[in-house]
């Protein structure tokens, strides 16, 4: 079974060879604006216009907690929309993490990855705005990713 392996860069230009999944948390509101979806949008024009696509459409298509969006970039990158936050603040019902969210998200994610042949990259999602503990995603992670033999590596952004 592999390991998470933890790097200092950039999760958008991911390392090594083939066919590579960026997965990173989405919220349930169809916000798209701050944390690492900037740096998406900065890199691709196309996970943000699908992400707000799916959101519109909502009433007829998957889109709430758990559910994922693959969005190729390139022939061999595609970005993983994964909806595993509720809302985007702070409030009565706590950090908008959701972690059981997150576990269904990545069930669904390591069902792609297996399909594609990919490796999966991340920053450390759910962990940023969304208010999460790494404490409590890297478990997650590791079942239903690394478990199943599917290569992640987890990005900490700067020096």
């Amino acid at each position: 079974m592999p390991e998470i392996a933890f790097v200092r860069g950039d999760a958008t230009t991911p390392s090594g060879k083939g066919p590579k999944i960026i997965a990173h948390v989405c919220n349930d509101l169809g916000g798209w604006g701050k944390g690492f979806v900037l740096a998406l949008s900065r890199r691709w024009p196309e996970p943000e216009r699908a992400y707000r696509a799916w959101h519109r459409d909502r009433a007829h298509n998957d889109f709430a907690l758990g559910a994922v969006q693959l969005v190729q970039v390139d022939p061999r990158t595609w970005v993983a929309n994964m909806v595993g936050q509720r809302g985007i603040r702070t409030g009565s019902k706590g950090v908008p993490v959701r972690y059981e969210a997150i576990d269904t998200a990545l069930t669904a994610l390591a069902a792609h990855a297996l399909a594609l042949g990919a490796c999966v990259h991340m920053p450390r999602i759910g962990c940023g705005l969304a208010g999460g503990k790494w404490s409590r995603v890297e478990p997650l992670v590791t079942e239903r990713l690394t478990g199943r033999g599917i290569a992640v590596t987890v990005y900490d952004h700067g020096d």
